[in-house]
């Protein structure tokens, strides 16, 4: 039994009911939390201010596919009781398990980078402090959630974080005029416009982030019964696939408001957005003051929260290279957190276009992640690993599919770059 295991004292049966259920939830919204982060709203924002509702389907088929993924790497954590990286760390050969290890640190690393600079872009927004003094302000704060809260209260405080900015969207949609027929087909006909490529690498991205695989098989365990317990354990994979579902389609709603927002508010007047910045100034004449200050408050709230994930997402990681779980008691942990984010915080300091490293890490994670995705297909398809709970056929061949879909569309942007 892990650290969550532990914390939460969770050894025992689970009680059926609806109460018992809500209970559940909560490591899928961890989860969420990742992809409606500063680096989505970059890529959001620019999807839909320079395209409209064109890349809608892009944010539907992350979704499909994170469902897919995180729901499978879910399943390896409930029965292994080892997140993905203890997991890699066991099963494969050390001149396999630790460079693929080491591109998902520098992953979390890309992805601690861009929310720790949305938080600080926020500050800036609302308090007019200087990006590089708001980052190390956004280090200080994240190390103090991460080393100072118990995991039940942080992820207690993560949910009411995700509800601010959900509501903050939904308060911002209601002051647009928007083209639902335009966004419905946005969301279900695929399209690929002129100069799109990077656009929608980051999009993908922004979704599907190899650091939430490594989470998710982490945090899950926080909800951890008896693993002795044939009965148990279906129930509770039952209840996790609620938990993710549930989280992802509230990911999915958040992201598809951004681009419409985006869509309705920018692209209709022809305002190319370059600048998270520049939104705020723009959202002033258009829909008035109150929509810019929510949309500050939201950013940083998001910047907030997907950091402290972030972080714990790079702790898991970097202990699981030395086969030991999460535990913030133990050094390897807490050298893997501090780390990530001092790097991370560090690089802002070499960024002269906030705007484009936020985009740019985005990118970064969607060519990592084929690597991650084909880690996890390996492990969850192996019977030593998984026992009776191995991938069936037909949940392979689909993570293969989306294995093949995530190295082709990263041919297609390493194509467009060359070519570029």
């Amino acid at each position: 039994m892990n650290w969550f295991s532990k914390l939460m004292g969770t050894n025992h049966r689970p009680s059926l009911g609806l109460k018992n259920l809500l209970k559940y939830i909560g490591p899928g919204l961890l989860v969420t939390v990742g992809f409606i982060d500063p680096g989505n709203w970059a890529s959001n924002i620019a999807a839909g201010s320079t395209y409209g509702y064109a890349l809608l389907w892009m944010v539907t088929l992350s979704t499909i596919m994170l469902i897919v993924l995180q729901h499978n790497v879910a399943h390896l954590g409930i029965v292994t009781g080892d997140c993905l990286a203890e997991s890699a760390t066991k099963h494969l050969p050390k001149y396999l398990s630790q460079p693929t290890l080491l591109t998902a640190v520098l992953a979390a690393i890309s992805t601690a980078l861009a929310e720790i600079l949305g938080g600080a872009i926020a500050l800036q927004m609302l308090f007019r402090i200087p990006i590089k003094i708001g980052a190390v302000l956004m280090l200080g704060l994240t190390v103090w959630l991460v080393f100072s809260n118990s995991y039940g209260r942080l992820e207690k405080v993560i949910i009411g974080f995700v509800s601010i900015i959900g509501l903050s969207f939904l308060y911002e949609l209601t002051l647009v005029d928007v083209n639902w027929p335009a966004a419905v087909s946005g969301w279900t006909t695929v399209s690929f416009p002129d100069g799109s490529m990077p656009i929608i690498m980051s999009v993908l991205g922004a979704v599907v982030m190899p650091h939430n695989l490594f989470l998710h098989s982490e945090i899950i365990q926080s909800r951890q019964w008896n693993l002795e317990d044939e009965v148990v354990i279906k129930k509770q994979l039952k209840y996790e696939f609620f938990d993710t579902l549930f989280s992802m389609i509230a990911g999915w709603a958040i992201n598809s408001a951004m681009i419409i927002l985006a869509a309705a508010t920018f692209f209709s007047r022809s305002f190319v957005v370059t600048d998270l910045t520049q939104a705020q100034q723009m959202l002033v004449p258009l829909l008035g003051n109150w929509a810019s200050v929510i949309f500050a408050i939201a950013l940083l709230f998001s910047g907030i929260s997907s950091t402290t994930t972030a972080a714990i997402a790079g702790g898991s990681i970097f202990a699981g290279i030395f086969g030991e779980p999460y535990d913030l008691k133990d050094n390897h942990t807490r050298f893997g957190v501090t780390m990530i984010l001092i790097v991370a915080t560090l690089g802002i300091f070499l960024i002269t276009d906030p705007f484009q490293g936020l985009i740019y890490s985005q990118i970064l994670l969607s060519i990592q992640l084929p690597i991650t995705v084909v880690l996890q297909i390996y492990l969850t398809s192996s019977a030593k690993v998984m026992g009776a709970y191995k991938n069936s056929a037909l949940t392979r061949t689909i993570l293969i599919a989306f294995a093949v879909i995530l190295t082709v569309l990263n041919l297609m942007l390493l194509f467009f770059m060359i070519q570029g």
